[in-house]
């Protein structure tokens, strides 16, 4: 269970944090054996909701700077517990600040550092874990750390170049949607009302709105039950084997948008398996680690599979040939890697191609749908008038 604590030091200075303990008892006597005089020590319960919660989170900024900071520090030629006692008075995010407190609880009592992040899988990923495991076994955990900042802050960039992408039209499609609501229920309504004291003739554009908006109507409840129906369904339905293969099979054969995926995919894959390698893990761990970052069950069973061949003693760029999903200067870049001796190097330098070739194909992507997007927008407003200012229309028209 973790017990929190306040306890005085050898100095005096009041100290708090939380610590892994059976009991509270266990505790006490953990502190006092580390020459600490326990002020308070109770046991953690869960708290309520609360909206600070909801901003003290640790985010992926938070992770990028624990790591740059821990590997400077390190590379000064402290020890681990140095450093992380001096990295627990320059972390402002609380929940951080606790992580770090029980992290030098836990390497006190003689755990490793990879033993004791595993604590956090929500904060730290297996990927973390594993090269900070090989990195305390090569005796290189500083330099190892650095290059999890620099991939990190990788990731962070590929993540929202994809997100930035992809806010225009979504913004656009969800606005369209409320308008299309509006119109629905307040404003077309109000113009049948008109049309019939009228007795206007309606052309079929508005007939067919007017269709659409007592439907809407009438059958709000039955379309939401629908809406949501649906999603759920979509949800168990995505969570099955097949589902995620038909959607990840989808998603790879979309028009420009494939593309990307697949040059995402191939980004982060040959840059998580590089830093891997590069860490000391073997080949074919690192294979079956890495599977895991693509995000797709295509590419991962192929990399699954293609470790298993690893393991029988086929090269990595012979059992990587044996799939079209992977691209010829990938192959070719890790063939050139297991010649020299520098694979981890090639895999670097072709996720770094790979990320040039994301932020141009986002770059493309943006500008091609602008005019796309502006041309739907026009039709569906055009649609819009034409069914409501044809009847008036028609009307002075007539009169005249």
């Amino acid at each position: 269970m973790k017990i929190q604590y306040r306890a005085t030091n050898k100095e005096g200075k009041v100290t708090q944090g939380v610590l892994e303990a059976k009991d509270v008892n266990e505790a006490v006597g953990f502190l006092r054996t580390n020459g600490m005089l326990p002020l308070s020590v109770r046991e953690m319960t869960s708290q309520g909701f609360s909206f600070s919660a909801l901003f003290q989170k640790s985010s992926t900024q938070d992770l990028v700077l624990f790591t740059r900071q821990l590997s400077s520090i390190l590379s000064s030629g402290l020890t681990l517990m140095q450093a992380l006692n001096i990295l627990k008075e320059q972390v402002q995010n609380p929940q951080m600040k606790q992580i770090v407190e029980s992290l030098i609880a836990d390497v006190q009592e003689g755990k490793t550092f990879a033993d004791a992040i595993a604590k956090y899988p929500k904060i730290f990923n297996p990927i973390y874990i594993s090269l900070i495991r090989a990195a305390e076994s090569s005796g290189f955990l500083d330099k190892v750390l650095l290059r999890l900042a620099d991939n990190l802050e990788k990731q962070q960039k590929l993540a929202s170049t994809i997100k930035s992408a992809l806010a225009y039209p979504i913004i656009v499609i969800v606005l369209m949607i409320v308008v299309m609501f509006v119109m629905m229920i307040f404003v077309i309504p109000q113009l049948t009302v008109l049309y019939q004291n009228l007795n206007i003739p309606l052309p079929f554009t508005t007939q067919v709105m007017v269709a659409v908006s007592n439907f809407t109507i009438g059958f709000w409840p039955l379309i939401l039950g629908m809406v949501i129906l649906i999603g759920v369904a979509y949800n168990r339905w995505l969570k099955t084997e097949s589902g995620k293969l038909i959607t990840d099979s989808i998603k790879l054969k979309l028009p420009v948008f494939g593309v990307l995926i697949r040059k995402t995919i191939m980004a982060e894959f040959s840059r998580t398996f590089g830093l891997l390698v590069g860490a000391g893990t073997l080949v074919v761990q690192s294979l079956n680690e890495s599977a895991d970052t693509t995000g797709n069950v295509i590419y991962r069973s192929a990399i699954q599979e293609i470790a298993k061949r690893v393991e029988k003693g086929i090269s990595i760029g012979d059992a990587m040939a044996a799939f079209d999903i992977f691209p010829p200067i990938l192959i070719q870049m890790v063939k050139i890697g297991e010649q020299t001796g520098k694979l981890d190097e090639s895999l670097l330098k072709v996720s770094e191609y790979f990320e040039r070739e994301v932020d141009g194909t986002v770059k493309t992507l943006t500008t091609a749908m602008e005019p796309f997007i502006m041309i739907i927008l026009g039709i569906g407003v055009s649609f819009l008038i034409i069914s409501i200012i044809t009847p008036i229309y028609n009307l002075t028209s007539s009169i005249q």
